[in-house]
């Protein structure tokens, strides 16, 4: 009889335990695992619409970088080209004789000034500070920092028929491509009896893509 009544008391004490055990090792266990898979869940949906923002701004990308590809080749139209500066000064040579010679402009002289570079600082970046300044130490200056350019200075001398064929001149070169400086224009009139051919001295500049 006693044991019967102890197993009588004991049987929900029992029945309470196991209900422990299997909310402690089961539904606890249970919940966790859902959490950590709505967890998981959560995060591949962010991915997937980072990922699908990403995909959709696609085209709106390809526009833009065809715009700066684009830019790139009207700012490049604009240089001299050449693989050496010799061959840049030779082209703007050609060109500036090619503009004379259109309108029948006879030339005396020609040539190539001394090279000179141009440094353009990029944007945010500290200006070069000069030779005798000393520092605390060496710097290292960065490529990307600066973009060279030279600059190509050609002088010629010769003879335009009238003012209006200089006139020409000086606006095919003012307006051409690649872009040209015009940064000295000596006239004179080379017979005052008969005031209508001018001797001429021109100094053009232009930009090249220093390399």
């Amino acid at each position: 009889m006693k044991n019967s009544k102890i197993l009588y008391l004991a049987a929900p004490i029992l029945v309470i335990l196991l209900g422990l055990v299997v909310y402690q090792y089961g539904y606890l266990r249970i919940q966790e695992n859902l959490s950590a898979m709505k967890e998981e869940e959560s995060a591949k949906i962010k991915t997937l619409q980072k990922y699908m923002s990403i995909i959709a701004e696609g085209p709106e990308l390809q526009k833009k970088l065809l715009a700066l590809n684009e830019q790139r080749k009207s700012e490049t139209a604009k240089l001299i080209q050449g693989d050496t500066f010799s061959l840049a000064a030779a082209s703007l040579q050609e060109i500036i004789k090619g503009i004379i010679t259109s309108r029948n402009g006879v030339i005396s002289s020609e040539r190539v000034g001394k090279e000179e570079e141009l440094a353009a600082t990029a944007p945010g970046q500290p200006k070069e500070e000069p030779k005798g300044n000393k520092t605390s130490g060496p710097k290292k200056e960065k490529k990307e920092d600066k973009k060279r350019f030279k600059i190509i200075n050609v002088s010629f001398d010769f003879t335009a028929p009238d003012t209006g064929a200089l006139r020409d001149i000086i606006f095919f070169i003012e307006t051409k491509t690649p872009s040209l400086v015009i940064k000295e224009l000596d006239c004179r009139v080379r017979n005052f009896q008969q005031p209508r051919d001018l001797m001429v001295r021109l100094d053009v500049s232009a930009l090249y893509g220093g390399k």
